[in-house]
């Protein structure tokens, strides 16, 4: 059995990674912190047997703790990953992994000096729209894709420090990470150039921006486009992809998110109105289909980690894969200050 400390009780310390550390066989809540005394004090009920801190330090000052999960801030990420890699802990960030690739690449230094696992909570790997667009691209109804498009236009306020840039990052640092992330799992091709542009409105009080589109270009022709908003009245469809043979849109987000608040992750269930539809050639003949979700599950990513730090298996959200992705927001950041596309390779 392997001990977890979760660093920070907030939304994402609460009801992402402490819940599915809980459902992972071989690992264990063994200890908490936050600086908040009331999150401490809920930390306390909801996990009686949990020791209860104030600081990442005296969490991992315990010889039992194995491994720290950072719920915290963004701009904490790579310090506190260093200091608890190299005081021998093994580490998990929330996503966004960190600012910037320096630090990412600091991050991965520290784990490979200290021998320890080092990985990012990219859930949505197991998000249900994610495997069902997967296994449609892997059937082969779209042929080849050559154009993606990936949306969360929503209105309301950013709270607390999400709605803060420097410590945030800004608008492209939340969801989109997620998608930069899955782009960079569907397309097989090197990133060629990376665009972005930023709009800033004052209708929120907050400095993140309002709505980001990032557009990336692979070197195999394949264009990604990533749209992020917090002041739209109308939504996007989450998924729209073209390729030569067919074609796919899809509204909704996964369902698990929902379920897991109520307290049960294995209740989602997909609204049929958000099913994957698809058109696509067969015969010389185009059919239009209904596609039911690709089910999977986000308590995998813990029990992975779990197998990597019992059973010594292979991870599968892997630090070198997120540092392309922060190399993708490095050039994303340029592009948005010169607005200019940003040459990778």
């Amino acid at each position: 059995m392997a001990n977890a400390a979760v660093i920070g009780y907030g939304f994402a310390g609460r009801c992402f990674h402490a819940y599915l550390i809980g459902l992972a066989d071989g690992l264990d809540v063994y200890s908490i912190a936050s600086r908040n005394p009331e999150r401490r004090a809920a930390a306390a009920e909801h996990y009686p047997d949990a020791v209860i801190y104030q600081t990442i330090d005296q969490a991992i000052a315990n010889d039992q703790v194995d491994l720290v999960v950072l719920a915290t801030p963004h701009d904490t990420h790579a310090e506190l990953a260093i200091k608890a890699m190299n005081n021998g802990k093994h580490v998990v960030t929330d996503k966004i992994m960190c600012m910037n690739t320096a630090e990412a690449e600091a991050m991965i230094e520290a784990s490979n000096r200290n021998d320890v696992l080092f990985s990012v909570f990219h859930n949505r790997r197991w998000d249900w729209d994610y495997t069902t667009v997967k296994k449609i691209i892997d059937d082969g109804l779209l042929g080849s894709p050559y154009l993606f498009q990936v949306a969360i236009m929503r209105y309301g306020a950013p709270g607390g420090w999400r709605g803060v840039k420097s410590q945030s990052g800004g608008i492209l640092f939340d969801w989109p990470a997620h998608f930069v992330d899955q782009a960079l799992q569907l397309v097989d091709s090197p990133v060629k150039t990376v665009f972005c542009d930023i709009h800033y409105d004052q209708h929120w009080e907050t400095d993140i921006g309002n709505y980001a589109n990032l557009l990336i270009k692979f070197q195999n022709g394949v264009l990604y486009q990533i749209e992020i908003g917090n002041l739209a009245k109308k939504t996007k469809p989450r998924w729209y992809i073209q390729g030569n043979l067919g074609g796919l849109a899809k509204y909704g987000i996964d369902p698990q998110e929902l379920a897991m608040i109520n307290g049960n992750i294995d209740a989602a269930e997909q609204n049929p109105e958000n099913y994957a539809q698809v058109s696509t050639e067969v015969n010389g003949k185009v059919e239009d289909l209904i596609v039911e979700p690709v089910k999977s599950s986000w308590k995998a990513y813990y029990q992975n980690i779990s197998n990597v730090i019992n059973d010594n298996d292979e991870l599968i959200v892997k630090p070198k894969q997120v540092r392309e992705v922060m190399r993708v927001y490095d050039a994303a950041m340029a592009s948005s200050e010169s607005n200019e596309a940003v040459q990778l390779s």
